[in-house]
């Protein structure tokens, strides 16, 4: 933190740079310059002037050419001035001259500031360093910059002002961008995926009625003119589902979902997923797409099927490493136990020292926390772990063989999740038992239980075919394909606590 004195000092050198900067538009406005512009016609970004002009001479091209963009540096020479011009493409460097503008427009010119968004004209040339510039004929200011950019060496670089100020962050920090661009293309990949394999993609409602999908605590709220409690959707799951009932057979959807949990480095309570359903398939079809579709968003966003997060370098072609859960723990976690005897569950799990463990945990829950506290955090490439308990899984088939499982995955990379995929549980007399276990679980304190939804199991006697389901985490994706180590770097506008808190 700075120190209190620096803080202060700092706070009133911006201050007085914003009065400076108010002053210069005041002056604008006096002289009628409007200081803040309709529109601009460019006729190139600046990557695209680098690229065409790679071979210029040392002498200023014939072919006027458009960019525009913010001002990041401006260095005076006096009777010639150089500035640097940023766009999503890149930077361009700007060289005004008091010959070619004239006393009156390069004056103007030069006292542009740091953050002002410029709309030039000019001929492009190569400087005898090498670097290809645009020789200024003409300008216009586009908008103002009334408050100054985070000086340049430091740049912003306190974490919280970053994602409070995700409009700054992005002005100044190039790999900021990056990663937002690479996010957009993943998603692109993911979806241009599905639907030259014939999915649908869908919007179903993010107000319903039942928050029902996962195991999850909802956001709640008030639908006044129903006169009803209705819930921000914890997942798409349940309506989605109801689109296989009605034929569409292989359906998607990419949207937000919300969960009212705690924040950390994985988890977010406003959070991106896809979510798709696809008629007569189960998990096994769910664990070939999961590693053909992820794969192919790496390389389509990155051109390469390997990445390197946190100092781990990850091979993501397929086909990955599966293994079912309990194998997981007997081989990753180096925990031998009869996973059958509940009491001997209790035992280990005491021996261990696991957190959050209850007197009526079942077989099935102690596994999952087994797992969840002794294994996940050791699996480091991208791995399919099958065939969770039952009892945690209670709109997923139990497993072919053994009914203490069910027919469900997800695949880790680096220690965590980043999906759900279960063989749907088709049978409604199954799946109203399973609503009416989970509300009595809710009744004896266990707040993330599935509720009961009446209008799901009413879809269902309808018939829903043989399905295969995946949800994949956004998010957590971007994480790895990014390299970075908080959710909140891949989120645009993640929420924090108000400043005067």
């Amino acid at each position: 933190m700075m120190p209190e004195g620096e803080e202060r000092n700092t706070v009133e050198e911006t201050d007085r740079l914003i009065e400076i900067r108010r002053e210069k538009l005041r002056k604008q406005t006096e002289k009628g310059i409007e200081p803040f512009a309709y529109s601009f016609r460019r006729t190139h970004t600046a990557a695209a002037v680098k690229e065409k002009f790679a071979g210029a001479s040392h002498e200023p091209s014939s072919e006027t050419i458009a960019v525009a963009g913010r001002v990041m540096s401006v260095r005076d020479h006096g009777r010639s001035c150089f500035m640097n011009l940023k766009d999503r493409s890149g930077t361009v460097q700007l060289y005004g001259r008091h010959d070619s503008l004239g006393a009156e427009a390069y004056s103007a010119f030069k006292d542009t500031d740091a953050g002002d968004i410029l709309g030039v004209q000019g001929h492009a040339f190569k400087t005898r360093r090498g670097e290809i510039t645009i020789d200024v004929s003409s300008f216009r200011q586009l908008a103002k910059s009334l408050r100054p950019l985070p000086e340049k060496f430091h740049g912003l670089k306190d974490v919280e002002s970053r994602y409070r100020m995700r409009y700054v962050d992005l002005a100044v920090n190039d790999d900021v961008r990056k990663i937002f661009i690479l996010r957009s293309r993943i998603v692109s990949a993911m979806r241009r995926w599905l639907d030259e394999r014939d999915f649908i993609e869908v919007e179903t409602p993010v107000l319903t009625p039942v928050p029902g999908g996962a195991l999850a605590k909802p956001f709640a709220t008030r639908y006044n003119f129903l006169e009803q409690d209705f819930y921000l959707r914890v997942a798409t799951e349940l309506y989605l589902k109801r689109l296989i009932v009605g034929g569409m057979e292989k359906v998607y959807e990419i949207g937000k979902d919300f969960r009212n949990e705690d924040m950390d480095t994985t988890h977010n309570p406003e959070f991106t997923m896809l979510e798709l359903y696809e008629a007569f398939a189960d998990y096994r079809g769910m664990m070939e797409l999961t590693e053909n579709m992820v794969s192919y968003a790496l390389h389509e966003s990155t051109g390469t099927f390997e990445v390197n997060y946190r100092g781990q370098q990850l091979d993501f072609r397929p086909p990955w490493k599966r293994i079912s859960m309990v194998d997981a723990i007997k081989s990753i976690g180096e925990i031998d136990v009869d996973f059958g005897d509940r009491e001997e569950l209790v035992k280990v799990a005491g021996q261990l020292r696991l957190e959050d463990i209850r007197e009526d945990m079942s077989a099935g829950e102690l596994i999952a926390e087994l797992f969840d506290q002794r294994v996940q955090g050791r699996i480091v490439q991208p791995t399919i772990v099958f065939d969770h308990p039952a009892e945690i899984s209670p709109l997923a088939k139990k497993k072919r063989g053994d009914l203490r499982f069910a027919e469900r995955f997800e695949p880790f990379v680096c220690g965590f999740e980043f999906g759900n995929a279960f063989s749907e549980l088709n049978d409604p007399i199954q799946q109203k038992e399973n609503f009416e276990s989970q509300k009595k679980a809710r009744e004896k304190g266990d707040e993330e239980t599935h509720p009961y939804d009446a209008d799901y199991i009413t879809a269902m006697e309808y018939g829903l075919p043989p399905t295969g389901g995946l949800g994949i985490g956004i998010d957590r994706l971007c994480m790895v394909f990014a390299n970075v180590e908080s959710i909140k770097e891949v989120i645009l506008f993640p929420q924090l606590r108000r400043l005067e808190d």
